[in-house]
């Protein structure tokens, strides 16, 4: 075997380790953030990244935003500031 054959079998193996390393795990992680962000609805209860703690009342789908209720203050985030979601829809009584 050429050692120009061991050079392009060694970059194979090395991207092959890589790809299901790192690249594999990573997309599946993405494909289930986006999976939990289109499926946000009023009522459910979520963290931010930056650790807020509120129930959404609005989801703006235009343009991304939604309105989280947070200790009686309504704060307007991104969707991508959606870190995760804590519990099921909340029903409120009006």
């Amino acid at each position: 075997m050429s050692a120009g054959m061991q050079q392009v079998i060694l970059w194979v193996v090395l991207f092959a380790i890589f790809y299901f390393l790192l690249i594999r795990p990573n997309q599946k992680r993405q494909k289930q953030r986006n999976a939990m962000l289109a499926a946000l609805k009023k009522g459910d209860r979520v963290v931010t990244i930056g650790g807020l703690h509120g129930t959404i009342d609005l989801i703006n789908d235009e343009n991304n935003t939604i309105v989280i209720n947070a200790g009686g203050h309504k704060l307007t985030f991104e969707k991508m500031a959606v870190q995760s979601v804590i519990g099921e829809s909340v029903q409120k009584s009006q």
